[in-house]
């Protein structure tokens, strides 16, 4: 589960390895140099994140599928699943961190 959650934060420490950003959301600040490093917004990357979690979650399902029907081996289908369950436990972590922070806020003084 760490190794799950600390491969998200490398994505969100270098956006460079976010492959499929879409290249409006690719913001170059204001200051930064044309040889400067291309800035993409958190939104974008957890939305990035987000599909490509239900993409492997939904794989694993049909892989599973295909498991049941004979289409598919029994190593295809133990990765899949495999990849489906390290997915979900990464999901869960980063929804877990995501209340642990709202708490924070919400105990703050104003």
């Amino acid at each position: 589960m760490i190794s799950a959650a600390s491969s998200i934060s490398s994505m969100i420490e270098r956006p460079s390895a976010v492959a499929s950003a879409p290249a409006a959301a690719i913001k170059l600040p204001s200051n930064a140099s044309s040889a400067g490093v291309a800035q993409v917004s958190f939104l974008d990357t957890m939305a990035q994140v987000a599909s490509s979690a239900i993409d492997t979650l939904k794989a694993g399902e049909a892989s599973s599928i295909s498991g049941i029907q004979g289409k598919a081996s029994v190593q295809q289908v133990a990765e899949a699943v495999m990849a489906a369950e390290q997915t979900l436990q990464t999901a869960i972590a980063i929804r877990d961190k995501v209340v642990a922070a709202y708490q924070e806020i919400s105990r703050m003084a104003i």
